[in-house]
């Protein structure tokens, strides 16, 4: 991703201010942790998008990775974006207390935490399910899903 905003494309234009969490709304772990995250964000910080929506899987395709098979979970703040386990790791430690805790997981180099990360992502439908239909969020976090 280029760090000039202005060469961002209109999907990113569009993006509110914060924090995007790009996810799989089909994949059971996926959609748990999007409802966790949003009940547990109490500054209201982060938005979310699925893969399977428009603007999520937008923003997966300008960040290099296929909507129809992510291999990752991405946070995109402005110009910074986090994948693998550093972006698992960014969202619990934004949580605050006593999420943040997750943070103590940095201590294990990435080269070591993203392999045992890409092994649940490439696995996440056999080991927790896929949901028939994509998930969708409670009335009062609506307004977060993009």
């Amino acid at each position: 991703m280029e760090d000039d905003p202005a060469s961002r494309n209109v999907s990113s234009a569009r993006l509110p201010d914060g924090p995007v969490i790009l996810f799989d709304a089909e994949c059971v772990l996926c959609s748990a942790n999007a409802h966790f995250i949003l009940k547990h964000d109490k500054g209201a910080r982060f938005h979310l998008a699925s893969m399977q929506g428009e603007v999520g899987s937008m923003l997966f395709r300008e960040h290099g990775v296929d909507p129809a098979d992510p291999s990752t979970i991405i946070v995109v703040d402005g110009v910074n974006v986090r994948k693998n386990s550093d972006a698992v790791l960014c969202i619990y430690e934004a949580l605050g207390f006593p999420w943040r805790f997750a943070s103590l997981f940095r201590l294990i180099p990435g080269r070591l935490r993203d392999p045992i990360y890409a092994w649940i992502a490439r696995n996440r439908y056999w080991i927790f399910g896929k949901r028939p239909t994509c998930w969708i969020p409670p009335e009062e976090f609506r307004s977060r899903v993009l």
